[in-house]
């Protein structure tokens, strides 16, 4: 279980018995519980961005100073955004000096990806 700080851990696998795409069968609550902070996360439009903003950069990361300037938004206000993204386990950081570097968490990104695999093979029903 990676951890981000010491107040903030994230669980990049879902609990409770393997999880399959949802068009494979229905998550448990435990699973539905596990991803839910993720969508969560990816439902406000400033982290939206912000997570495309990071997973698009050169090199693999970027600090926040070019975070900031794409929005009209306080400083305080980025960072509680980047927290949530930290905290749902899809970004993680590192500080260095004065500024905080953030990196995409490829694995917890494709959970996602694969929970919503629409083409799944084993999709047993087909739209009226």
């Amino acid at each position: 279980m990676p951890s981000f700080s010491s107040e903030l851990t994230v669980q990049t696998t879902a609990p409770g018995p393997p999880w399959t795409p949802v068009v494979r069968g229905p998550l448990d609550a435990a699973q539905a519980d596990a991803f839910a902070p993720m969508f969560k996360a990816l439902g406000d439009p400033v982290r939206l961005r912000l997570l495309s903003m990071i997973a698009s950069a050169g090199g693999g990361e970027v600090c926040v100073c070019d975070l900031t300037g794409s929005f009209n938004l306080t400083g305080p206000t980025i960072s509680h955004h980047l927290k949530v993204l930290r905290q749902a386990g899809l970004v993680d950081s590192d500080r260095r000096g004065t500024w905080v570097y953030y990196r995409l968490v490829p694995a917890a990104l494709a959970m996602v990806c694969g929970l919503l695999d629409v083409g799944a093979p084993a999709m047993t029903r087909t739209p009226a």
